[in-house]
């Protein structure tokens, strides 16, 4: 894990060395994914798919090698269950759209859980809107686990569709996926996993946890901005209509009728970020050289020696300590407030996030309008976190 491999994490704020720990919103860029953006831009700039001059076949082949290394990285079955999109929330936007348009009706519902991101709330808030469906929401317990006997409960005969991060990206809790999606099965419902926290963290196989969705987004798998993946199941991904429509998508268009394209170019309207789509392979190849239980091991010792450091100051909360849990601490110091913590830090050079954290329910749930929140990655180290720790201890002497 050589950090001489993210330029960026070799500069300075105010003076002092970055303490980057803010992961969990988005990770730094390797060289190998700044320099294959650089090359794509450089010398295989062409619109892919369309063309038969090199340029663009050689974009092209890119585009496409890239889909086969997320197909291989997440261990789907074929290139057809892969999508790309702009990121998880456009993901979870077209899952809603199409997935309501093919299956759900007024009375049908769809579980969420309290620990969801607003990109797995508010989409689903438009389809009851539209459709009259019921949004039902797993509860937790104190320590960040969810309640999965009141899940079973709420899991019925009208129960279409079940939603669930993977990883809680403010509790850092590793939810039951795999089980939950056993269960939402056997009560005739489909699963869709939020993978943008886990992804990043461990590995993550489609196929094993036998989900019918899978979203995440590259920004935080150390790949670009404005790229994601949408993974469903070939079969379902068969009967959901278009999200949008234009170029690309279409297999024939005449002005009294539209044919589509087969999978996954249904879902793909218009010209595709092939730039992002290439880094984003390129990235993925970088955090398999690393390995995924290297990267588990590293961050789950960072995490445990973090909250074991920061016990150490008095008025210290943690959100979140449900076993097993990774990469995340959300934290309050006394009543001191987050802003203020996270601004004071800033100056000393330590980067960590504050407020809602997209998650506004969860927060109401523990009672707070926000929290402070360390999140770490493969290129974090304990001396850093030692920095952190003395830099909150000065911060915290302040009030």
């Amino acid at each position: 894990m050589n950090r001489q491999d993210f330029p960026i994490l070799q500069r300075e704020v105010y003076h002092r060395p970055l303490v980057y720990l803010d992961n969990a919103a988005t990770t730094q860029k390797p060289q190998c994914v700044i320099d294959a953006i650089s090359e794509m831009y450089c010398h295989v700039n062409a619109n892919v798919h369309r063309g038969i001059h090199f340029l663009s076949q050689r974009a092209t082949d890119l585009h496409e090698a890239a889909r086969e290394k997320v197909r291989n990285f997440i261990h789907a079955h074929s290139t057809a269950e892969v999508v790309f999109t702009r990121g998880t929330t456009e993901s979870l936007n077209l899952i809603a759209a199409s997935f309501a348009q093919a299956f759900l009706h007024a009375g049908d519902e769809v579980i969420l859980t309290v620990m969801e991101h607003h990109s797995n709330i508010v989409p689903w808030q438009f389809v009851r809107e539209r459709y009259g469906i019921v949004i039902r929401v797993v509860p937790m317990d104190n320590a960040g686990n969810l309640d999965l006997d009141a899940y079973r409960q709420l899991l019925n005969e009208r129960t279409k569709l079940v939603c669930c991060c993977q990883v809680s990206n403010v509790l850092g809790t590793v939810n039951p996926v795999k089980e939950m999606a056993r269960l939402a099965h056997e009560a005739g419902a489909r699963f869709l996993v939020d993978a943008a926290q886990s992804v990043p963290h461990f590995k993550v196989d489609v196929q094993d946890l036998d989900c019918d969705f899978l979203v995440f987004s590259g920004h935080k798998i150390y790949g670009p901005t404005g790229i994601g993946v949408l993974y469903g199941k070939e079969a379902l991904l068969e009967q959901m209509p278009p999200y949008q429509g234009g170029g690309e998508m279409i297999s024939r268009v005449t002005f009294e009728h539209t044919t589509f394209e087969r999978l996954p170019y249904k879902f793909e309207a218009g010209t595709p970020d092939y730039v992002g789509s290439h880094a984003l392979g390129v990235a993925l190849d970088y955090v398999q050289s690393v390995g995924l239980n290297q990267i588990a091991a590293h961050e789950a010792a960072l995490t445990r020696y973090a909250m074991e450091r920061m016990r150490e100051i008095e008025g210290m909360h943690f959100f979140g300590e449900a076993e097993g849990k990774t990469s995340v601490v959300a934290f309050n110091v006394g009543n001191i407030h987050p802003m203020d913590l996270g601004t004071l830090l800033d100056r000393l050079g330590v980067a960590i996030r504050t407020g809602h954290h997209c998650a506004q329910p969860l927060m109401a749930r523990c009672g707070v309008e926000g929290m402070a929140r360390a999140s770490f990655a493969l290129y974090n180290t304990q001396e850093e976190i030692d920095t952190f720790v003395a830099a909150l201890q000065r911060v915290v002497k302040m009030f």
